[in-house]
């Protein structure tokens, strides 16, 4: 029997080009929404990786994405708005806090002011975006009232410190964890949405 090789080859990235940097950026976003830093942010780690085996002009590289991401946002296939927008809507359906979604799309590179303006299409939707993505976050995590009888007073300090880490202020998580009934929870749900 032959001992298993203790020489692991490292993964030698190919030769960053123009093109083959349109073709990273194509093949990404057919996987995955992005918004433009968070691309650029993609790509320039591809240069990097690629300029520890090629000699390679950082600068021309940098320009190259550049270029790349603005042909793509021009053409409308990168839309800052859009890709916040639709985050912001499967966050919310998640249970996670307006605060946490503004703090996630910043670490995207999205910039204030888009931030704001999607998530105010949150207060079209529901009186109290906060309040409604609290009660799911309840529920998708079986704290408050989702949880069985016998355990529910002995973990209330956890669930509303599970709640301030997701980013929940604390009126609200007591609201959702003190609500006596599943019933009760789920009217008051009701009641904030539009």
């Amino acid at each position: 029997m032959t001992e298993p090789s203790t020489d692991r080859r490292l993964r030698v990235a190919r030769k960053i080009t123009e093109s083959g940097l349109r073709n990273s950026a194509l093949a990404y976003l057919q996987r995955y929404a992005s918004s433009c830093e968070n691309l650029r942010r993609v790509l320039m780690r591809r240069v990097h990786r690629s300029a520890q085996f090629h000699p390679l002009d950082l600068h021309q590289a940098a320009q190259w994405v550049d270029a790349v991401v603005a042909k793509l946002a021009a053409t409308g296939m990168l839309d800052d708005q859009s890709y916040a927008e639709g985050r912001v809507r499967a966050l919310f359906r998640r249970g996670v806090s307006p605060l946490a979604i503004a703090q996630r799309l910043r670490e995207k590179g999205v910039g204030d002011e888009v931030i704001n303006r999607s998530l105010k299409n949150l207060d079209q939707e529901t009186s109290d975006p906060n309040l409604l993505a609290a009660i799911k976050f309840a529920k998708r995590r079986r704290l408050g009232p989702y949880q069985k009888p016998p355990n529910r007073a002995d973990r209330k300090t956890k669930d509303l410190a599970a709640l301030a880490r997701a980013g929940f202020d604390y009126q609200t998580a007591k609201r959702v964890i003190t609500a006596p009934s599943i019933d009760e929870i789920e009217s008051l749900a009701r009641s904030v949405t539009r």
